[in-house]
Parts: structure tokens; C-alpha cells; sequence
């Protein structure tokens, strides 16, 4: 459904650093400075904004990555962790709820943004 998904950062260094922890490898720039990471067909990018004003982080907003376990969920959150995340909300595990059951973990990265690391079992 999603093609990318796009956050601003006031650092793009400090961002550089925390999503190459997160996601194991390093991000590609563009000649805007702008970073990508690709994982199956998805990029997920971060930028400076074009306007010139400030980031800020979406309120009540939350971007989530799939996983195809729970042991990559949370090697995920603890890379994130170590890369300058703070984890927030209830600790990494299995959820019930109308939409099944999930097994998730919840991050926020160095200018607020939130993220998730996601597993759905197969049902």
C-alpha cells in the first residue's frame, strides 16, 4: 500500500546515526542530504524540511516496520536502543486485539517520531 514514508530531522547525522543502528546498514543520501533505507520494496526516508522550519514529530501518529519474527522485533527496539531511541509505552510483546494478535515494540527516535516494529502471526 505504501510506496515511502517520509520523517523531517533537525540532525541528520544524529538521524544517520540512530536509523543506520536500527536498521543494520548504512543509509543512501541523495544531493539534497536527504537519507533512504529500502527493505522490500519500501523506503523509508528522513529530510530536513523544505520549508525551513523546524521537524516535529506527528501527535498520535506511529510508523510501523514489518518483521518476520518476534526475536527481530526485539533486536530492532534494542538496536534503536543503542543507536539514541528511547522506548516508550508497554515492553516489547504480543498484543490482543480486534485486529489480531501482534507482537510489537515501540521506539521513538531522536526528534520524536514513533515507530514500531511489528510481527503478525500467522492466524
Amino acid at each position: 500500500m505504501f510506496s515511502h514514508i517520509m520523517v523531517g530531522s533537525n540532525d541528520l547525522e544524529r538521524s544517520k546515526l540512530f536509523y543506520d543502528a536500527l536498521f543494520g546498514k548504512p543509509g543512501r543520501s541523495d544531493d539534497r542530504g536527504r537519507l533512504s533505507y529500502g527493505r522490500r520494496g519500501a523506503v523509508f526516508m528522513v529530510t530536513p524540511p523544505i520549508d525551513g522550519q523546524p521537524a516535529c514529530h506527528a501527535n498520535g501518529g506511529t510508523i510501523g516496520f514489518a518483521f518476520d519474527s518476534p526475536e527481530e522485533v526485539d533486536a530492532w527496539q534494542q538496536a534503536g536502543v543503542e543507536g539514541g531511541g528511547t522506548v516508550i509505552e508497554d515492553p516489547p510483546g504480543y498484543r490482543e486485539n480486534p485486529f489480531g494478535k501482534l507482537y510489537l515494540a515501540y521506539l521513538r527516535d531522536p526528534d520524536g517520531n514513533k515507530l514500531c516494529g511489528l510481527y503478525r502471526p500467522q492466524q
